[in-house]
């Protein structure tokens, strides 16, 4: 990185952009029987974008988000946070990568929207990007596995709150107290969120039938129809509020190490390693 360069800046303003769609988006899901919005980051985004000013919010955010998929790049491709090159390194660095792509579709998103448009479609896209993938050679089979890690995405986020493994990367001087338990409500709701999406988007593909695919808010719809629905639905959506302020945690806290051009050169598993 160029001496001065504060790569710390880029990433906990990705995180402040992160937690903002997410606050967001729990808002939409708190309110949706009023506002008549869907629970998703672009109806989020686009909701942002019919208020006073809404362009200039919503460019912000997407420039805090190019800043966020700037990270998830140093954790992918330089392994800032040091998972290594071993098979259980380098599957957490294809995630963050996979990320980084997610929030860079998004990223553009909202700086399109911002620039050129004063509203735009609503939805998060997983039917649309169901309907791609299955128009691919063997196309229901990598919906499938899309699922899949959509699902095993959730699992582990949910166990990252759980074990509380997420303070390792935090400078936090309450370990136990508060701000450590709505880092763990968020966690495990975003993971929940992440798994139910993924069995649709499952299902999707074992069907042969992109419009099965669920996205965030028919996950949360799902939730409604179990027994005490409300109540779970209620508290899901308080929980992605929760992960929202613990990405506004991680702008505050997050230990950010920069990396360089040795750390990619390092990261990138040699043959017969």
């Amino acid at each position: 990185m160029p001496k001065g360069f504060r790569f710390d800046l880029l990433a906990k303003s990705g995180y402040v952009a992160r937690g903002a769609v997410f606050l967001l988006v729990a808002g939409l899901a708190l309110f949706s029987g009023v506002a008549g919005g869907e629970p998703e980051t672009k109806s989020a985004l686009s909701t942002l974008l019919a208020q006073p000013f809404g362009r200039v919010w919503v460019g912000l955010i997407g420039i805090g988000l190019l800043g966020f998929v700037g990270w998830r790049l140093a954790q992918s491709l330089a392994d800032s946070d040091g998972h290594g090159s071993d098979t259980k390194g380098v599957a957490i660095r294809t995630v963050l990568f996979g990320s980084a792509v997610v929030y860079l579709g998004l990223a553009g998103y909202a700086l399109g929207h911002a620039l050129f448009s004063g509203g735009g479609s609503q939805g998060s896209g997983e039917k649309g990007l169901a309907q791609w993938i299955m128009s691919q050679p063997f196309g229901a089979y990598l919906a499938v596995a899309v699922g899949l890690g959509f699902i095993i995405g959730g699992v582990v986020t949910a166990a990252k709150g759980i074990t509380k493994k997420f303070r390792r990367y935090l400078r936090l001087a309450d370990a136990s107290g508060v701000v450590t338990t709505v880092c763990i409500y968020g966690l495990v709701a975003r993971g929940v969120v992440f798994a139910i999406t993924g069995l649709f988007f499952a299902y999707a593909g074992f069907r042969v039938d992109p419009q099965q695919a669920g996205s965030m808010a028919d996950a949360l719809e799902w939730v409604r129809q179990l027994p005490f629905g409300s109540i779970l639905y209620i508290a899901v959506a308080i929980g992605l509020a929760a992960f929202g302020v613990y990405n506004l945690i991680e702008a505050r806290y997050r230990i950010v190490r920069s990396p360089s051009l040795d750390d990619v050169k390092a990261s990138i598993p040699t043959p017969g390693h």
